[in-house]
């Protein structure tokens, strides 16, 4: 059996949310190694969520627009996309809590960087984005 000893955040420095006219949202970040297991994205109604992808590593979503709060915090459940630059590697759907705080336990680190070939101008025609909403730095 494995212990684990820390869990990884990542910062995501730049990162979509988009809406398409039936109101889901789709997050789009960087892609990362691994499936995802049981991830959920924890949001505190502020500006910042933590994906949690699985047990060992979390992602960290800051800035979140203003106009963008408000969706998603009514948001059930989110599409996560992960974005090999324009190519799509990953696509899940997660889960959304709101909670008061984040919680940031761990070992910190800066983001650098269906199965499907799509690239995100597909990707966002077939989900039928009406909006999108920017975050973090540029």
């Amino acid at each position: 059996m494995e212990n684990q000893y820390y869990t990884m955040m990542e910062k995501q420095d730049f990162f979509e949310i988009i809406e398409n006219k039936y109101g889901e949202l789709a997050v789009f970040i960087d892609a990362r190694e691994g499936k995802p297991q049981d991830p959920v994205l924890q949001f505190d109604g502020k500006k910042t969520a933590l994906l949690k992808r699985d047990e060992r590593r979390s992602i960290i979503l800051d800035n979140i627009d203003k106009e963008t709060c408000g969706v998603l915090a009514e948001a059930e459940v989110v599409m996560i996309v992960e974005l090999k630059s324009e190519m799509v590697e990953n696509v899940y759907a997660v889960p959304v809590e709101n909670v008061e705080d984040i919680v940031l336990n761990g070992r910190r680190t800066r983001a650098d960087e269906l199965y499907r070939a799509k690239n995100k101008d597909e990707l966002l025609r077939s989900f039928g984005a009406i909006k999108t909403w920017t975050g973090g730095l540029k």
